[in-house]
């Protein structure tokens, strides 16, 4: 087994993976390290070709071909967007009298200033990554590694620097990180090398910066990115979590967050015909929610995920979830999975948007798995939550509410009429309502909670009577938004 651990010597690493630092709105940074980045601070320590000093780069074609490894990393560091910041711009020559002068001084008197988006950076508990593959590594290749690695100063920016350590095994390093693995059905996505193409645009870069030195064009250089789906601890159900997430989609265009009713009960449908269509049996009773002895709590849920908690947020919605509890037997899971991944068209009342798998696109953040499956002590609703029951809520019935949905209790919670964060859907009752006969009746009151627990929980968090249908849906906030609810109107246990 070849295995090449990376240590982080400042327990943070920062890497712009698509660009979405430049503008601002990037929310989270790259991890795990991409295998591409790590393939190109190979190139980088030595270059390719008859010119290295040490190799003739045999051993990074070997590399490049080894294909996905199996990565050993910390499952959810912390990651923190840094601030914009305004630095002095490179000085630019005057002309005169047939003679070059500076335009600036070295105080900077009159120099102007350009504004810097420096991304995220990732902060590490544990700050060790370990790529393992499951193949030999000749004895010249991996004495030509290690040589390359010796060389290796940083990965990503220039502040993450790193030790670089190639092995053949590395047990220790990797028993107390988890493992990513590649799996079809995973929802990380990560870049990895392709064979015969990555070297050689690598390669090439280094040549030009090394002619040309660092004012090289990087506008003539292709993002290298061959996204490869690997299951991470985010994707596997743990003994305390009441269900999981077989599929996530996106919507082109996004829909009216108003309309989540009519959206979630689209997407029902969709699975309902769809199941059936592909399988030629009647869907189960976790899809569908008939049939059940005694409480039945735990059936399918059907999400919209809207654009809520930054600045901008409108609501809007775009992406979709199907979540099935654990309960369900494994053909079911994975059957479910295939629907969910099979439907191409979500339409029904005025509604029509053209419906992909999420294939690991960081923006936007509202169709990102992340933005739902983090851990959190605090949560806020992201869509209104409908009542279990008639009646003023209580302490009692919301600790009844958490039992229902698989979650812990409550350390506090505060109940409002109105969204607590920017872009969260704030609904008529005809909008929460969509059936006439529900309308033509006294219904059941709804409200935006934000909850805080104990413990940090993860995500997706969804609460109240309409969890099958998308209400009650739940975004992390941080731990200040729930200091400013117990303060004020919240209510404590």
């Amino acid at each position: 087994m070849l295995a090449i651990t990376v240590e982080f010597l400042h327990s943070t690493y920062r890497a712009d993976p698509d660009g979405g630092a430049i503008t601002g709105r990037a929310e989270f940074g790259e991890w795990p390290p991409a295998v591409t980045r790590l393939l190109a601070a190979f190139v980088a320590a030595d270059g390719m070709g008859g010119e290295c000093r040490v190799t003739d780069g045999t051993e990074l074609r070997f590399l490049e071909g080894l294909g996905a490894p199996v990565i050993h990393a910390e499952a959810a560091p912390e990651h923190q967007v840094l601030k914009p910041r305004f630095v002095v711009r490179a000085a630019r020559s005057v002309k005169k009298e047939g003679k070059d002068y500076p335009a600036g001084h070295q105080e900077y008197p009159a120099r102007k200033g350009a504004e810097v988006r420096p991304g995220v950076r990732v902060s590490l508990r544990h700050p060790q990554v370990v790529f393992s593959w499951d193949a030999h590594a000749p004895d010249r290749h991996l004495r030509a590694l290690r040589m390359r690695a010796a060389r290796i100063g940083y990965l990503g920016c220039a502040d993450s620097p790193v030790r670089v350590r190639v092995g053949i095994d590395a047990a220790d390093d990797a028993a107390s990180v988890h493992a990513f693995r590649p799996d079809q059905d995973g929802t990380t996505f990560i870049s990895v090398p392709r064979a015969g193409e990555h070297l050689e645009a690598l390669s090439a870069a280094y040549e030009s910066w090394r002619e040309n030195g660092p004012s090289t064009n990087r506008s003539q250089f292709p993002m290298l990115r061959n996204l490869v789906a690997y299951s991470g601890p985010d994707d596997r159900t743990g003994p305390e979590d009441p269900g999981h997430v077989v599929a996530w989609l996106r919507l082109r265009p996004s829909l009216p967050g108003r309309r989540i009713a009519d959206i979630t009960a689209a997407l029902r449908f969709a699975m309902m015909s769809r199941y059936e269509r592909l399988f030629g049996i009647t869907p189960p009773r976790e899809l569908h929610g008939h049939g059940f002895d005694g409480t039945g709590y735990e059936i399918a849920r059907y999400l919209a995920l809207p654009n809520v908690g930054f600045d901008h947020s409108d609501g809007r919605i775009h992406g979709l979830a199907v979540w099935m509890p654990k309960t369900c037997h494994g053909e079911v899971m994975d059957r479910a999975r295939a629907t969910a991944r099979s439907i191409d068209l979500l339409h029904g009342s005025g509604i029509r948007a053209q419906v992909s798998p999420w294939e690991g696109e960081s923006k936007p953040a509202a169709a990102n798995p992340r933005r739902w499956l983090g851990r959190s002590r605090s949560w806020a609703t992201a869509v209104p939550a409908i009542h279990e029951r008639f009646g003023k809520l209580n302490a009692d019935e919301l600790r009844r509410w958490c039992v229902h949905a698989g979650l812990p209790e409550p350390q506090w919670y505060r109940s409002t009429r109105v969204p607590t964060v920017k872009g969260a859907l704030n609904l008529h009752p005809a909008e929460v309502h969509r059936s006439p006969s529900e309308r033509s009746r006294t219904t059941k009151p709804y409200s935006h909670l934000v909850l805080r627990f104990a413990d940090p929980v993860r995500g997706p968090v969804v609460i109240g009577g309409g969890r099958s249908r998308g209400f009650g849906l739940c975004v992390p906030v941080d731990d200040t938004h729930g200091r400013l609810a117990a303060s004020g109107k919240g209510r404590s246990q």
